[in-house]
């Protein structure tokens, strides 16, 4: 199957000299939901702003499949919601189809499918500072997914949160993958999150980032909450936990 994005040896360096990304290379699948794990200052996000076209690589390349540039047709999720504080939670969803100038009422049916897909209706006019720390990522999902991207790419997005309202999260996002058939290029250093979600999961190496190894997740979809307490998820667990041991001692 072709490939919707390849990356070829990139690496990145900055103007400090400090070089996040060395010979990196990935190549994901449509459909596919692939995790990128590794320690804090791998390099993780970078690559993810290489892919968004946020980032030049300093070396390497990166090419898109036969579909061609999908930079149009990308979403992307921080780790941070960065919700403009003064807007509703309506009007940080419409933030890109106003920068593409999508007509006001395509727009504005654009902005209520997203929301219904959070599961958030009822809170379209509702500002950041009203609402919880899981409804403000909500609403960062519903922004990214507001275009109809057929790739989604996610930097540690729930990481803040608590555990409760972080599993709530994970089986929601599985189940806008499902529906929606995008792909995903996901960031964590959790391997139990890894684990969960993905198909394949890319360990990278400390700084200079590279990926180390590729661990393919063979579990049951969908991935109900009860997997967490399967022996075979917790085997895929242990799995990646020993080669993220093994990465950071090489």
């Amino acid at each position: 199957m072709e490939a919707l994005v390849r990356l070829h040896d990139v690496g990145r360096s900055f103007g400090d000299g400090t070089v996040a990304l060395e010979a990196a290379s990935l190549a994901l699948l449509p459909g596919e939901f692939v995790s990128l794990l590794g320690p804090s200052g791998c390099g993780k996000s970078t690559l993810l702003r290489i892919v968004a076209g946020l980032l030049q690589p300093s070396s390497g390349r990166l090419e898109w499949g036969l579909a061609g540039d999908l930079r149009g047709q990308v979403g992307f999720a921080f780790q941070e919601p960065t919700l403009l504080p003064w807007a509703t939670a309506a009007d940080n969803v419409a933030l890109p189809l106003r920068l593409l100038r999508l007509p006001a009422h395509v727009a504005a049916a654009r902005v209520a499918e997203a929301i219904d897909l959070v599961a958030l209706r009822g809170f379209e006019r509702s500002f950041p500072r009203q609402l919880s720390g899981g409804m403000k990522m909500r609403v960062s999902l519903a922004r990214a997914l507001v275009t109809r991207p057929r790739l989604l790419l996610l930097d540690e997005p729930f990481a803040a949160l608590d555990e409760i309202t972080r599993f709530k999260l994970c089986d929601d996002l599985l189940r806008l993958w499902r529906g929606q058939g995008f792909s995903v290029l996901f960031v964590t250093h959790s391997v139990f999150e890894s684990a969960f979600l993905s198909n394949r999961v890319l360990v990278m190496s400390p700084r200079p980032g590279r990926i180390a190894a590729e661990v393919a997740i063979d579990l049951p979809q969908p991935r109900l909450a009860t997997l967490r307490v399967a022996p075979e998820y917790l085997q895929c667990c242990r799995v990646l936990s020993e080669q993220l041991a093994a990465v950071m001692a090489a």
